[in-house]
């Protein structure tokens, strides 16, 4: 069970308008072209980073600093998605800079495979975790490997030795990349949740090597920490079975895993403790400085919370080993880092939501016994992104809460964010895209979501991380552990319906968050529509859904329409004109159904009742209705739009005077997609092939 999220904004999939102006902006003459470009289901946008020339020249030395800390890792990620990543993203961007005619049909294929490389960090699609093909030969592909240089041979083969394969007459190193590319059965799915399987045996990601998932969990059980300041034994580790048979933990740190691209973090950190803000801050990155050095994880839980008593800082930062979807077993932290600013408008909002934490706590629909007597340290803003990375690079989160350790979360409180410049970005992104005109019921309803949809996305994600995650306790003696799998699911669905439920209260008018009674209605109709029907245009035909978000979404309004009132539903899927669409009857009902599975996940988590958590999720999550998918899909087409964004980022750059002194940071918004992921190849890619 986790305590974080990563939420992806309604705005992808629909077409939410900004209730501000939403004009294109001018940052030191660089204007800024929001939309990139779009290749297969994925679009690359930009985003802005308001108010940046408002900091002072520490704190944007300090962005500087840490936003190069955070490039540093991208090597990691790609690793951990799976051991070929990096020999594949290698292999292609060789065959792409050096292959003579760019012209070439089948090497315009592999540019747009290479491309989607890049998006998902590796072969797996970001988002359903399947393998995706290559749409040029292998012939064309093996004849290709001839234009890459010796100099990039060697780096790719590294110390790798393969002998006696072959496939498609591709010898050494690059035969089983060829095979791993081609082959559309081997490493099919990056994270396996399929019931009854063996998740690790048939997962493709590279946090275990040689071990089943019984092995697996009987380690982590026998290695478990049980004092009241437990450890997250097996955060920063990939797990392994030795040639003895022996397993054994293989740690992120300088001087084991990892340690090329650790000690380049280390070093931009150590720039940045050098301007931090205040000493709270400088504690904080001191702290990572020594956890990254020694991969302690005692010394981790100090940091973390150093971290969430830093509040006086403007400039914040995630960096290191965070969450955990890509770990079949919901364990081991993926690579992530983001740089950010508070957006001091706008945390007004979250300010107000955190000062009122009891009384949201207090009136919850969950079980007495569920709620915690005194809420501690419930901490909130929104942000403006600075730099994206590792597993918010290209595709990003508009709301993080952290840090996900439970008796933290407890003892000492959490850190939520909003990411208002990357839900600008989406907005802007989704205007008059057709999407709402298609798949709505009536005017009525797109005029409600025009009217309000930025709104209720910003304060349904401000309620999700700032409260949702951090609200209930778990009973004496559950762990994180326990609902294994299912883990992330429940926690998103009980975030989820923290925010559904409490958007709608006349407390959110009373405070001045929400502006009137009505409002809210347009986050009701867009998360039953999506979670029931417009999300499934993510899904391939045939698939079941595997990503913990969209099980979410759709166990949501699954279980809902399940439990409408028969004779007069509150909530239906209606045909009309040989299309299916949403109708909410009663928007009250809804809540109140809304609260009562609320209150049922609350009873899952708190009790860590892996048996309940496992029935609901198989029901209600998984499954898709075949010929719905099917008109989702066929709808969607027609509108020539990509159901998935990411981004490229700004690029930083220091002003220095004759003596080598920083005078100003700039920014340029120009870098297009293919030429910052090869820059970043070359800048920021230290860890050898095979690690």
């Amino acid at each position: 069970m986790k305590k974080s999220t990563l939420i992806f904004s309604l705005a992808l999939l629909t077409g939410a308008s900004c209730i501000t102006s939403c004009h294109k902006t001018q940052t030191k003459n660089n204007e800024i072209n929001y939309n990139v470009e779009k290749f297969y289901d994925l679009e690359v946008l930009r985003y802005d980073v308001p108010d940046f020339d408002e900091l002072s020249l520490q704190q944007k030395k300090l962005v500087y600093f840490l936003t190069e800390a955070a490039l540093q890792g991208r090597d990691i990620l790609y690793d951990q998605n799976c051991m070929y990543n990096l020999a594949i993203r290698r292999t292609l961007e060789s065959i792409y800079v050096n292959y003579p005619d760019k012209q070439d049909e089948q090497f315009l294929l592999m540019e747009k495979y290479l491309k989607r490389v890049w998006f998902s960090n590796g072969i797996h699609h970001h988002y359903s975790e399947h393998k995706f093909l290559p749409e040029f030969s292998r012939e064309w592909f093996a004849d290709a490997l001839k234009y890459i240089p010796e100099e990039d041979r060697l780096r790719i083969q590294g110390d790798k030795r393969v002998c006696g394969t072959e496939h498609d007459g591709v010898s050494g190193i690059f035969s089983p990349i060829v095979f791993v590319m081609f082959d559309p059965d081997y490493m099919s799915k990056k994270v396996n949740q399929t019931a009854g399987e063996d998740l690790l045996l048939t997962s493709a990601c590279n946090y275990y090597q040689g071990l089943s998932q019984a092995e697996a969990e009987a380690w982590y059980a026998a290695h478990k920490d049980t004092s009241d300041e437990p450890m997250w034994v097996g955060l920063n580790a990939q797990l392994v079975k030795n040639g003895e048979g022996d397993i054994i933990e293989r740690t992120y740190k300088v001087g084991g895993l990892y340690s090329e691209a650790l000690e380049r973090v280390v070093y931009w950190l150590k720039q940045a403790r050098e301007v931090a803000e205040t000493e709270e801050q400088r504690l904080v990155i001191d702290k990572l400085i020594e956890y990254n050095t020694t991969g302690n994880l005692r010394t981790f839980n100090e940091y973390a919370i150093a971290w969430v008593k830093d509040l006086d800082s403007r400039v914040d930062f995630i960096n290191g080993f965070t969450e955990v979807y890509g770990d079949p077993l919901g364990i081991t932290g993926a690579w992530e880092a983001m740089v950010n600013f508070k957006n001091i408008e706008a945390t007004k909002r979250t300010e107000v939501l955190a000062a009122n934490a009891q009384w949201f706590e207090d009136n919850s629909p969950t079980a007495k016994e569920y709620k915690k007597e005194t809420v501690k340290g419930v901490s909130a803003k929104v942000i403006n992104a600075a730099i994206l990375g590792g597993d918010c690079y290209p595709s990003t989160p508009i709301g993080i809460n952290l840090p996900n350790a439970n008796w933290i979360r407890k003892e000492y409180g959490s850190k939520s964010v909003t990411i208002q410049n990357i839900t600008d970005a989406y907005d802007k992104a989704a205007q008059g895209n057709g999407f709402n005109e298609e798949f709505m019921l009536s005017d009525k309803e797109i005029e409600m979501v025009r009217m309000y949809g930025a709104l209720d996305d910003n304060c349904h994600t401000d309620l999700h991380e700032c409260l949702g995650h951090g609200s209930g306790k778990l009973l004496q003696g559950v762990t994180k552990d326990d609902l294994k799998e299912h883990g992330s699911t429940i926690e998103e669905a009980r975030a989820d319906l923290f925010g559904l439920y409490y958007i709608a209260d006349p407390k959110m008018v009373e405070l001045g968050i929400m502006p009137n009674a009505e409002a809210y209605k347009a986050e009701y109709y867009r998360q039953m529509m999506n979670g029931a029907m417009t999300q499934l245009v993510r899904i391939e035909p045939g698939k079941d859904i595997e990503e913990a978000h969209m099980r979410n979404r759709q166990l949501i309004a699954g279980w809902v329409l399940d439990h409408v009132t028969p004779d007069a539903p509150e909530v239906e899927i209606i045909e009309q004109d040989g299309k299916h669409y949403m109708r909410v009857n009663d928007y009250e009902g809804l809540r109140r159904l809304y609260g009562e599975l609320l209150a049922i996940i609350q009873d899952i988590t708190s009790t860590g009742n892996y048996a309940a958590a496992k029935e609901i999720v198989e029901q209600y999550a998984v499954h898709v209705d075949k010929k719905l998918h099917e008109e989702m899909l066929e709808r969607y087409k027609k509108l020539n739009l990509a159901p998935y964004k990411g981004f490229v980022n700004p690029v930083y750059t220091p002003v220095t005077d004759k003596d080598g002194n920083i005078t100003d940071i700039q920014l340029n918004f120009t870098e297009g997609y293919a030429e910052q992921h090869l820059r970043y190849s070359r800048d920021y890619s230290p860890l050898p092939t095979w690690n």
